[in-house]
């Protein structure tokens, strides 16, 4: 009886508007942090600018817990809906700590494989971006998504052999010389592996919503 009664009342779309919103703020900072890896930016001022789209994740993020608290019947579980939006925020900080990073070590150059992580993070933002309106009819549109997530998963795959390779060529590179161009070529790789792997967080997020509720 509670399931068809959930079934037949209306629901809070304002979710889907607010995952959108975060959405763009993932690609927003991945393109950012690709440029910047690609020299095509200004490390200072691209940094600032991830950090802005940072705390806009943060205020979407408020606004979705509040919405939960606030909204009798919502399109997905409740905890659902807070987990997707959190692994959302968590990639977006991870950006942001690169940069920090970047910042705090005056780094100035970047090594070919961080450079092509950065890229993979940006693919993995606009496969996000696609999953998120498919979400308004999971029923519908299960297949892709599935193909969206996977896709995700995959690039999280290659990042990490592009951290393997790219740790070996640093350790190459500094084994002769100052041990601290490779402590801060590691920092930097570790959290460029830890944005792909909250991309694939919020993938098996979504995947978790379609499994329950395709």
């Amino acid at each position: 009886m509670l399931k068809l009664f959930h079934a037949i009342m209306p629901k809070e779309t304002r979710f889907f508007d607010l995952f959108a919103r975060q959405a763009e703020t993932l690609v927003g900072g991945a393109r950012i942090m690709r440029r910047m890896f690609a020299g095509e930016e200004d490390i200072d001022e691209a940094c600032r600018r991830i950090a802005e789209y940072e705390h806009q994740a943060d205020e979407v993020t408020r606004d979705v817990l509040q919405a939960v608290r606030r909204t009798f019947v919502t399109p997905f579980d409740r905890s659902a809906i807070t987990d997707l939006i959190s692994s959302m925020d968590d990639a977006i900080d991870e950006m942001q700590k690169t940069a920090k990073s970047i910042t705090l070590f005056e780094v100035t150059r970047f090594e070919p494989q961080m450079c092509e992580m950065s890229a993979l993070a940006e693919q993995a933002a606009g496969l996000i971006v696609d999953a998120i309106p498919l979400m308004r009819s999971i029923g519908s549109s299960h297949t892709e998504l599935d193909r969206i997530t996977e896709q995700v998963v995959h690039l999280e795959g290659d990042a990490d052999q592009l951290h393997e390779a790219g740790l070996k060529a640093l350790y190459q590179t500094h084994r002769d010389g100052s041990a601290m161009g490779f402590i801060v070529g590691r920092e930097i790789y570790s959290h460029l592996e830890k944005v792909l792997d909250r991309f694939e967080d919020v993938a098996n997020e979504i995947q978790g919503i379609v499994i329950d509720h395709a």
